[in-house]
């Protein structure tokens, strides 16, 4: 796929796995409609390659993003810039959960904006230096992009009340106590390399079943009717028994060999 060259973010693909990276390290890679936008673009132009397998999004620099740009935002919308590239993402929990698998490796300060973007995603993985924050309260705003819900799938109902209640800063390895983050890297330097390991054995998957279960888990992590439940995964599975990857993983187990199922999906 054409690799883009953006303002404020950078992209590699290596091997399947596209690292979008936040690129404003003197500002902690604080965000702006800039880089929102960007971000979208490049994880649409991902979906629609099959160059690419899985996502992971990272910060340059000591940050991680430390929330929101102020001083920026307050500027564009006095400017009521409407172009393109100053617009907020459409709908960013939306593309995050109908993307391909999104690993988010947080290497430092993720506030505000750089917390709530990531809960969405598939899987967060930490570096010892990563501080988190749900600090709206702070500032008179309360939480968005979905995270009153997330953040509480995530860490429970009384621990995300404190920390959206509080807008305290918590470290890596109380996020992780407390189920915020998935996993935690032994250092800075070994965080991108267990992500990409990570993302490597994800996207050895056959891409069309993965977006299945992303599908199944959207739908069906806050349905309180199991038939309901039950019923979709029945009808996802009945398409699975007639897919290729399907078949193609049978004869791999039969013929003793690893499936290969690069060009199967669609």
């Amino acid at each position: 796929m054409k690799i883009t060259n953006y303002e404020t973010i950078l992209t590699t693909l290596v091997d399947g796995v596209m690292t979008i990276t936040m690129n404003r390290p003197e500002r902690l890679n604080a965000w702006t409609y800039k880089m929102g936008a960007e971000m979208q673009h490049a994880i649409e132009a991902g979906n629609a390659s099959e160059e690419v397998d899985v996502f992971i999004i990272t910060g340059a620099g000591r940050g991680f993003c430390a929330g929101a740009d102020i001083k920026d935002l307050f500027q564009e919308q006095a400017k009521s810039d409407t172009s393109t590239g100053n617009e907020a993402p459409r709908d960013w929990v939306g593309l995050v959960r109908n993307a391909k698998p999104i690993i988010a490796a947080v290497n430092g300060a993720a506030v505000g904006v750089g917390l709530t973007q990531i809960l969405p995603c598939d899987f967060i993985m930490a570096a010892p230096e990563a501080k988190f924050s749900a600090r709206f309260v702070k500032m008179g705003v309360v939480p968005e992009l979905a995270s009153s819900y997330y953040l509480v799938a995530r860490a429970g109902f009384g621990l995300a009340n404190r920390m959206m209640l509080t807008g305290e800063t918590i470290d890596a390895v109380e996020a992780q106590r407390i189920g915020l983050v998935d996993e935690l890297a032994e250092s800075q330097e070994s965080l991108l390399p267990k992500a990409t390991e990570l993302a490597k054995r994800i996207g050895e998957n056959p891409s069309r079943t993965l977006g299945r279960v992303k599908e199944l888990v959207t739908q069906n992590m806050a349905e309180s009717d199991i038939k309901l439940v039950q019923k979709r995964e029945l009808t996802a599975l009945a398409e699975c028994y007639k897919s290729p990857e399907h078949h193609e993983a049978i004869n791999a187990f039969i013929e003793k060999r690893p499936p290969s199922f690069k060009g199967l999906g669609s």
